[in-house]
């Protein structure tokens, strides 16, 4: 059994930052690619950043140039540094996975719980 446990949402000021963290546990053989997604009220849920376990990484473009993605393959981890954020940035992030159990023959996603982060004065 797999799953992931994301921390690090609050209430920020507009051009302030947050640091997410996204840790998976469980019988794991192998994670593939780890990322981050959000949802805001009213909207679909939508990538944010991505990176492969090679280093391969994606952003959207509303946040290229503020956030910034990394992982630790090592702790199983995946972070989410947000600076400069704007109000628009407020949503529910859920950290996402794909992985491969101990006991399967295929990898599927996993996703955490969500984090809610809100960006107001």
């Amino acid at each position: 059994q797999v799953q992931l446990v994301e921390s690090g949402g609050g209430l920020v000021q507009p051009g302030g930052s947050l640091r997410l963290s996204c840790v998976a546990s469980g019988s794991i053989f192998s994670i593939f690619a780890m990322g981050w997604y959000r949802q805001a009220p009213g909207k679909q849920r939508e990538l944010v950043a991505a990176v492969t376990r090679g280093g391969s990484i994606n952003y959207a473009d509303s946040v290229k140039g503020r956030f910034t993605i990394s992982r630790d393959n090592a702790k199983n981890t995946v972070y989410l540094e947000m600076n400069s954020l704007k109000p628009e940035d407020t949503a529910v992030y859920y950290c996402n996975a794909r992985i491969l159990e101990r006991s399967g023959n295929s990898a599927y996603d996993y996703w955490g719980q969500g984090t809610q982060v809100t960006v107001s004065s």
